[in-house]
C-alpha cells in the first residue's frame, strides 16, 4: 500500500520526506504545488510520513476522508508525465 502526499503540503513543498526516501520515489517540479509519492515505486516503508513537517502523509488505506481525491491525484502526476 504506497504512501500518498495530501493538501497540507501545498504551497510548502518542504523536501524533509525526499531526504529520507532510501527509494527515491517522491518527485515535484516548478510547476507542481506539492510532492508526490511515485506507488509504483512505493516501497511502503513509512520513512517520510514522520518527517512531514505538516502532516501531509499518509498510507493509501488510511488518507483521511476530505483528502481521498489525493490518492487520484499522485497517481495522475505520474500518468501525466509519461514515469
Amino acid at each position: 500500500m504506497p504512501y500518498v502526499i495530501t493538501a497540507p503540503c501545498i504551497g510548502v513543498k518542504d523536501a524533509s520526506c525526499v531526504e529520507v526516501c532510501p527509494v527515491d520515489c517522491i518527485y515535484t517540479d516548478d510547476d507542481a504545488p506539492q510532492y508526490y509519492i511515485n506507488p509504483d515505486e512505493c516501497i511502503d516503508c513509512g520513512a517520510c510520513e514522520p518527517e512531514c513537517p505538516v502532516s501531509a502523509i499518509y498510507p493509501e488505506d488510511s488518507v483521511p476522508e476530505q483528502w481521498q481525491d489525493f490518492i487520484r491525484i499522485n497517481a495522475e502526476y505520474f500518468q501525466l508525465k509519461g514515469s
